[in-house]
């Protein structure tokens, strides 16, 4: 089955109106098609149980990013898991929480981080007016918002940017320098490049450890709400169930 018919048949599977969803429509629908790849169950199914899409991206060149909704009713999750992907194979996997026992079950995990999904809720966003702040465009075109540092070379010390986006949404990344934090600049860039996303439809969503107390201080100061949606971001193995 070729690339648009797997995505026609897994249309149910997805809601994109939804940030709990937000995620894996990116990566099922709009990551560049050279780069995807998905596997479906039933393997010839007009409509879908369940699908992994296989994606390459910059964040590992050797080990592809897993993204799922997985069929729980019976053994299916494990027969989709293990036609799509062989054992021993190495892999990174963004996954609902609630699929966790299914993966411990088989893969061999050797990191795993729990991930607090916020969303901005429009009604509390506090924009930031900051003269330092410039936009810019990352490779891929997308907007990125920095602060350069007047003393060292035009060095950036604090910037924002798209990690990926959909017609509804915006995931945001922010990197602040070490020794430039507390002089509010990470909480600059992010409400620029929130301002941004807003302008062009799309509501901005921020992705982080619940253990990074001051990255969730600093999305809760713009306006992020909690909703409660949890993903895990796991570095793991197939394991042979022999």
């Amino acid at each position: 089955m070729d690339l648009d018919a797997s995505r026609r048949a897994i249309r149910p599977l997805l809601d994109e109106s939804k940030p709990a969803d937000a995620l894996a429509s990116y990566y099922a629908y709009y990551h560049p098609d050279p780069k995807t790849g998905l596997v479906i169950y039933p393997s010839d199914a007009v409509t879908a149980r369940g699908y992994i899409a296989f994606s390459r991206t910059g964040i590992d060149l050797f080990r592809p990013l897993l993204t799922m909704r997985l069929p729980l009713e019976d053994e299916a999750a494990a027969e989709l898991i293990q036609s799509a992907l062989p054992v021993d194979t190495p892999a990174i996997l963004i996954t609902p929480e609630n699929y966790i026992p299914i993966l411990n079950a088989l893969f061999d995990v050797q990191t795993e981080s729990r991930l607090q999904v916020l969303v901005l809720d429009r009604g509390r966003f506090q924009h930031v007016i900051n003269v330092l702040v410039t936009q810019e465009k990352t490779p891929d075109g997308l907007p990125r918002f920095v602060i350069r540092s007047r003393q060292e070379n035009d060095q950036v010390v604090a910037s924002a940017s798209i990690n990926w986006q959909t017609p509804n949404f915006a995931e945001i990344s922010v990197f602040t320098e070490r020794d430039q934090r507390r002089q509010g600049w990470g909480r600059s860039v992010v409400a620029a490049l929130c301002q941004h996303i807003l302008d062009g439809g799309r509501t901005p969503l921020y992705t982080v450890e619940e253990s990074n107390r001051p990255s969730l201080k600093l999305a809760e100061g713009i306006g992020f709400v909690d909703l409660g949606i949890r993903q895990h971001l796991l570095q793991a193995t197939r394991k042979s169930l022999l």
